[in-house]
């Protein structure tokens, strides 16, 4: 199948390099000529812009941009794709933005005859690389039918969350919630080593207790509690600070929309902006535990 692609950064490429092994056609466009080297190396056909690329007549187009701003500007307008591409298409945006934002370009994209979903993802660049991410999609069932056996070949688990939007709403939701709780495992831990508990022995025990997430098992924020963990090597890798702030930014920003408390989120919020600009944004999200502990 002959599909572009929009966005070759840290997540876009890895996903583009699976689909060309899955034996897709390929064209591509990225700000970055050295993103655009690395699948073209691969057997994809780099284009100018996005605009060039549209009227190539993809069967599909996929884009994976940073924020809901660059979403927009790259499909709507005089020059944006929905205007540029030569015949109808199946759309499908990876970015991770708002639910209303999503909605809002689904509905233009419709009016100008194409399909559209929303297909955020989970899993990190190991994910991406590994072709084992989870899409959380919106859109229509048989759009969803559809692009299901495109997708699988970049991830392993692929849900249909319901209508257009609700793909991000449950992006937004679960990472929501992974910032929260990443936040009670820090204050945890932190307060368990203060009181004189070793750590790796009060890991242990939150793991086989009540206590357990995602965040204590699989990325604890203490040092050296988990080999592999970002925690263990300063807090390189892994899902940085910033990219969680905006998650979290994105998650208030829906609520206020529709008016519904998030209240721990806002904190959530509050904390990772502050982290943020004491200067580590680019740290592991689990680096939130330095707020916590004594230098």
């Amino acid at each position: 199948m002959h599909i572009g692609f929009l966005g070759l950064g840290n997540m876009g490429g890895p996903m583009a390099a699976n689909l060309i092994k899955a034996g897709h056609q390929l064209s591509v466009f990225d700000l970055s000529q050295a993103a655009i080297d690395s699948v073209v190396a691969l057997g994809a056909t780099a284009f100018t812009s996005p605009q060039a690329l549209a009227q190539a007549a993809p069967e599909v187009l996929i884009t994976m941009l940073p924020a809901a701003a660059h979403v927009k500007s790259v499909y709507l307008g005089n020059d944006g794709l929905l205007a540029q591409l030569a015949k109808a298409t199946h759309l499908i945006d990876c970015s991770t933005i708002d639910p209303h934002s999503a909605r809002e370009v689904a509905k233009a994209a419709q009016a100008a005859g194409h399909s559209m979903i929303d297909a955020p993802v989970s899993g990190g660049t190991t994910g991406a690389a590994a072709g084992t991410l989870t899409f959380m999609v919106g859109g229509s069932q048989a759009e969803f039918d559809f692009v299901q056996p495109i997708l699988s070949a970049m991830g392993k688990n692929i849900v249909h969350c319901g209508d257009s939007g609700n793909g991000q709403v449950a992006k937004v939701a679960n990472n929501m919630l992974l910032g929260i709780s990443m936040i009670g495992v820090a204050e945890a831990m932190a307060l368990g080593t203060a009181l004189g508990m070793d750590a790796k022995v009060l890991a242990g025990i939150i793991n086989t207790s009540s206590g357990r997430c995602w965040s204590s098992e699989i990325n604890n924020p203490y040092p050296d509690v988990l080999e592999n963990a970002p925690a263990s090597r300063g807090y390189s890798g892994g899902f940085g600070s910033d990219l969680m702030l905006k998650d979290l930014g994105l998650a208030t920003e829906a609520a206020r929309l529709s008016k519904q408390p998030v209240m721990l989120g806002a904190a959530a919020q509050q904390l990772y902006q502050a982290f943020s600009l004491q200067g580590h944004g680019r740290l592991d999200f689990s680096a939130i535990i330095k707020l916590y502990l004594k230098e």
